[in-house]
């Protein structure tokens, strides 16, 4: 019998996952969730992507990495709804070319270690991945028209084509050379929603509606995501580019409005504002926890209870009619 590491060797190793570009935060996560089910090592690419390291995988599941696809396909399907691209191959690059080359809505191409270098070469060079519209421009410009073709150009050539790091790095994964390992990642620790002013802003009133809205955004991201802020930053910018930031820690993690409101205004009573011309706030959710992580408290506060509930139900209303259908009479009011 082979072992593992010979296996490995034989057969690709590296899964890129394609969600649909419209895809909710809490049905990306729960992807995740599944390609956690094929190999410990996922790699988030929000907000649509994934890498998943199939290594440790070929012990438990054996060399049939296209039925690994397959599966992870039936899963999303059966169980989310979702439809995947799923490209395998040896390498991060050949892995995500071939990801983007299965068509919509969703499919698996798996290649080779031994096909990954032939079935490159005959790909239009705007194929290969991490080639943007620019670069492909410049190269076709110099007649470079397939990877095959950029692939046989002279290194140096293809830096003063394209500059010195991004040629050295669209040369060598042209001829199938990418070492980047597949680094564990989840969804990013922290979360932040921006509101620039149209104009600079002295009245407090409109700035205390600016930064309701923002936690509206950033609690109804943070349910989405299913995840809750322990601390949070507020960022006040002002006319002439200076700011002020201070960070709060919260008495307990929460992704719920009433939570994040309290401590906001907290954060901007003790930036003391007088008459500083505002431009912009920044409001950020920091060290952010999986919502089922969060000890569920018993309270005997019926008011938060029954606001926790209608909060639930105006996050489908919004989830059915849009983020603006509803909300707070300020934030309406400065909208309109």
């Amino acid at each position: 019998m082979r072992d593992t590491d010979t296996l490995a060797d034989r057969v690709p190793t590296v899964m890129h996952v394609r969600c649909p570009d419209r895809i909710r935060e809490d049905v990306y996560r729960q992807v995740l969730e599944l390609l956690a089910d094929l190999s410990p090592v996922v790699q988030a690419l929000p907000p649509t992507a994934a890498l998943v390291e199939l290594k440790g995988a070929l012990r438990y599941h054996g060399p049939q990495v296209q039925r690994m696809g397959e599966v992870l396909r039936v899963r999303t399907l059966t169980r989310l709804g979702v439809d995947v691209r799923v490209g395998i191959g040896p390498t991060v690059t050949v892995a995500a070319t071939a990801s983007a080359r299965v068509d919509p809505p969703g499919g698996v191409l798996s290649v080779t270690s031994g096909q990954a270098a032939d079935w490159l070469a005959s790909l239009p060079v705007e194929a290969l991945h991490g080639i943007g519209p620019k670069q492909s421009a410049a190269l076709h410009d110099y007649g470079i028209h397939t990877v095959g073709l950029l692939a046989a150009v002279s290194p140096q050539t293809v830096q003063r084509l394209l500059g010195g790091k991004a040629g050295r790095l669209a040369a060598d994964r042209a001829r199938g050379i990418d070492p980047r390992p597949v680094v564990p990642r989840t969804l990013p620790a922290a979360a932040t929603v921006r509101l620039r002013f149209d104009r600079h802003v002295l009245d407090g009133a409109d700035v205390r509606a600016g930064l309701l809205d923002l936690v509206v955004q950033l609690a109804r991201l943070l349910r989405r995501r299913g995840q809750a802020a322990r601390a949070l930053s507020l960022t006040l910018q002002f006319a002439g580019g200076t700011s002020w930031e201070k960070t709060r820690r919260l008495s307990e993690p929460s992704a719920h409005d009433e939570d994040l409101r309290t401590m906001a205004y907290r954060l901007i009573d003790a930036a003391g504002l007088q008459r500083g011309r505002l431009t912009g706030l920044v409001l950020k959710g920091d060290d952010l926890v999986d919502a089922d992580q969060v000890a569920q408290q018993i309270s005997l506060d019926h008011s938060r209870e029954a606001r926790l509930v209608a909060e639930a139900a105006v996050d489908r209303i919004r989830e059915k009619f849009g983020d603006r259908a509803i909300g707070p009479a300020a934030v309406a009011r400065r909208a309109s």
